[in-house]
């Protein structure tokens, strides 16, 4: 039995609407199997997890141990580079549940392109959190191996964030070039401003 007509522009309950479908938003295992989100790279999360692995290892290394390239502590005091790395991690903090929720929230039926939250503003605030998590450990000790590391890092999540603006693009075509033309990759836009 269809909705009236008055009805479909009502707001659906989120949370109730995703337990009738049988989908918990929140689970992970979930994600794949939901057809109103993009593919992911298929080693993307598997690279994620060894990247951060590989990051804390060197820098943990270099920083507490080997002190091979932390020279810039002697000249930074310790409450600048704290104050740095809390800004980052609540950033991170912010933009991953921000971003959690603006995805998981609920079923989008039919699929769109989300805009909504912190999507309007970058469109791809799950990966810049985990950017900047990776900074905020790099602000606290100034360890430039591992800051070599986090550019390779950074270089990664470019790529696979590429990666998923291809299967947008196939899925969702011209409303997620526009999507694309409106909202930054990475950097938020000042409001009104174009960059041609």
């Amino acid at each position: 039995m269809g909705r009236k007509p008055e009805d479909q522009y009502k707001p659906k309950s989120t949370a109730p609407a995703a337990e009738q479908n049988g989908v918990n938003p929140m689970a992970r295992e979930d994600h794949h199997s939901r057809n109103d989100l993009a593919e992911e790279h298929p080693l993307g999360d598997l690279l994620q997890i060894v990247a951060f692995v590989m990051f804390l290892i060197l820098w943990g290394a270099d920083s507490f141990v080997l002190k091979f390239s932390t020279e810039m502590v002697r000249f930074i005091p310790l409450y600048i580079r704290l104050t740095m790395a809390g800004v980052c991690f609540l950033l991170s903090g912010w933009l991953a549940l921000s971003g959690h929720r603006v995805v998981f929230k609920e079923v989008r039926d039919p699929p769109r392109v989300i805009r909504e939250g912190v999507f309007g503003h970058v469109r791809h605030p799950i990966y810049l959190a985990a950017i900047s998590l990776y900074l905020a450990f790099f602000f606290t000790t100034f360890s430039i191996v591992s800051f070599g590391l986090l550019v390779c890092i950074v270089i990664f999540y470019d790529y696979i964030a590429t990666f998923e603006e291809k299967q947008l693009e196939k899925a969702y075509g011209q409303a997620y070039t526009d999507y694309k033309e409106e909202v930054s990759k990475w950097i938020p836009r000042a409001r009104g401003a174009t960059f041609n």
